[in-house]
């Protein structure tokens, strides 16, 4: 053991982040051979409305090899994610109290499943419904051909909102234990939250009403959930 405490951990966290990075790149790996039909996979919803005889394009010349890719890598740390999870688990846990362990824990096991939660949802729900409005309204005289990047991006922000939204509860709790806030001072915020809720979809989604919505009602209905599991959670200041 080193002499300086700081230097421990330095070298901790260095170990935890490489160990990180190399399940990535396994997982990475493992998955680079089905880079295609993961790319295929994500763009079903959109295929499945495209009009007959139409196709997605691209329009950059290395875009059908870069493209699939990097969504392979993208996949590849959303698997990786309760490695990770565990790996900073580790690293804080020696640093915590019995209490605040016993909360932390339920904690990351939770929001990694709300996240998967908010991707599922994403895309069995909202896609399918966002891709069938888009392609029914464009004009009769407009080719859709979208390209593969910016379909990529277009996707990848809704997961990243949908993900980031199904954490409400996580966040709910969070307030509460850390005293912060109360269950009853929440419930008497409940239409600023509703509106909060449809603002914030409207900012972290492409602009259209559909995704917006459907952002905005989960995570008022996840704000709820949260207020009802927040009730079980003392204040970190009444600990024992």
């Amino acid at each position: 053991m080193s002499d300086s405490p700081l230097l421990d951990h330095l070298l901790e966290l260095r170990n935890r982040l490489l160990r990180a990075l190399v399940a990535i790149i396994l997982v990475f790996a493992a998955l680079a051979y089905f880079a295609n039909d993961l790319y295929r996979l994500l763009a079903e919803p959109l295929i499945k409305h495209l009009p007959e005889g139409t196709q997605m394009i691209a329009t950059d010349v290395a875009a059908p090899f870069f493209t699939p890719f990097k969504l392979t890598f993208v996949v590849a740390v959303a698997l990786a994610i309760p490695f990770l999870l565990w790996q900073l688990w580790a690293f804080i846990a020696p640093g915590l109290y019995k209490s605040e362990k016993r909360l932390v824990v339920p904690l990351l096991a939770s929001s990694t499943l709300l996240f998967y939660a908010g991707i599922a949802f994403a895309y069995f729900v909202v896609l399918p419904l966002a891709m069938g409005f888009f392609t029914s309204v464009a004009p009769a005289d407009v080719a859709i051909a979208t390209d593969i990047s910016r379909y990529l991006d277009f996707v990848l922000a809704i997961f990243v909102a949908f993900g980031i939204a199904f954490e409400t509860p996580v966040a709910i709790v969070l307030l509460i234990w850390s005293g912060a806030s109360t269950p009853e001072s929440l419930s008497k915020k409940r239409p600023y939250i509703i509106v909060g809720a449809f603002t914030v979809g409207m900012l972290l989604t492409p602009p259209d009403v559909i995704s917006q919505t459907l952002l905005a009602i989960p995570m008022w209905l996840l704000f709820e959930l949260g207020l009802v599991i927040g009730r079980w959670y003392r204040p970190k200041r009444k600990r024992d």
